[in-house]
């Protein structure tokens, strides 16, 4: 989680054009790790990972980005995984894709409005066209992550628990 977090970072600041950043290809992979960890361990668990996950991510990205961008990274990383778990957790019992298209759609949403808010505003850049071209790419890796999701769901059961692929 920390390498995805801290390597988005990085990412955020690097422009693909003018609607997009790097870091919006490679952040959405946190919501898959996210929703594996909640579908196997549970939402205590997962949410355990989330609070490591941002003090150890915010540490290292004081040092490889700015404290603007580390500062709005942990805001809206911490914001968007809580939601993301609550979210998947009151879905988990239906259809296997339902939970993580539905709870990675909302915390993409939060994530992306919070981050590129604080990161950027008042800046002169062109923020608010990264955050819907971030939130657009963030949208459609997270439906291309129901792909890995599934693949994994014959091993995702709580511990004890029988795997649900309905």
């Amino acid at each position: 989680m920390c390498a995805v977090v801290v390597g988005s970072n990085i990412l955020v600041q690097v422009p693909l054009n003018d609607w997009l950043t790097w870091g919006g290809l490679s952040y959405p992979v946190a919501f898959l790790v996210t929703d594996v960890l909640n579908r196997r361990f549970g939402p205590v668990a997962a949410r355990r990972v989330v609070w490591f996950g941002f003090a150890a991510a915010l540490l290292v990205s004081m040092w490889v980005a700015s404290p603007r961008i580390a500062l709005a990274s942990g805001l809206a990383y911490l914001c968007a995984q809580l939601i993301d778990i609550q979210v998947f957790d009151r879905l988990r019992d239906q259809r296997w894709w339902r939970a993580p298209l539905l709870s990675g759609m909302l915390g993409a949403i939060f994530d992306t409005a919070i981050f590129f808010s604080v990161a950027f505003a008042a800046t002169g850049t062109p923020w608010v066209t990264w955050m819907l071209g971030d939130l657009a790419i963030k949208l459609v890796v997270n439906i291309s992550m129901l792909a890995p999701f599934r693949a994994l769901m014959w091993n995702l059961a709580r511990p004890g628990g029988v795997p649900q692929a309905r």
